[in-house]
């Protein structure tokens, strides 16, 4: 097993190169300086999805919503609780799927909001619909992890 994990950056987007055993020490990212975990959902354009998802080496949830969206609005606090209790084992982002039609349509999502994971470049697990708490988040992704 390698001893280091490939990371983008939150912020500006590069990759860093960052040793397991400093994961949970708040590493910087070498390029912006800024921290590599923050607690917080990412938001993605489709570059930003591309490296994040491609690159990364942690697995990565991905929120598919809609300002528009009663649903989304509603789980958003609980996803962004999640994104501080999941990191840095998984990175959460959200990808506005008005502003990414294309993306949200090379995935498939028909109604939102759409959790998706995504390990090592690729979807493994997907839930439509809102999920009520942060608690309800963590245990659906670690379900998902538990190969």
């Amino acid at each position: 097993m390698s001893t280091t994990r490939h990371i983008v950056c939150p912020h500006c987007h590069t990759t860093n190169r960052v040793k397991v055993d400093d994961l949970g020490s708040a590493p910087d990212c070498g390029q912006c300086h800024q921290a590599l975990f923050t607690g917080q959902p990412v938001a993605l354009d489709a570059a930003a999805f591309e490296r994040h998802i491609g690159r990364g080496e942690v697995p990565v949830l991905v929120d598919f919503w809609a300002p528009w969206c009663g649903p989304c609005r509603m789980m958003a606090p609980a996803f962004e609780q999640a994104a501080a209790q999941l990191e840095p084992q998984v990175r959460l982002a959200k990808v506005n799927t008005e502003d990414e039609q294309q993306l949200a349509a090379r995935f498939n999502i028909r109604s939102i909001p759409t959790l998706a994971l995504f390990v090592g470049g690729r979807e493994v697990a997907r839930q439509a619909g809102a999920l009520r708490s942060a608690a309800d988040i963590q245990r659906w992704v670690q379900a998902q992890l538990a190969y």
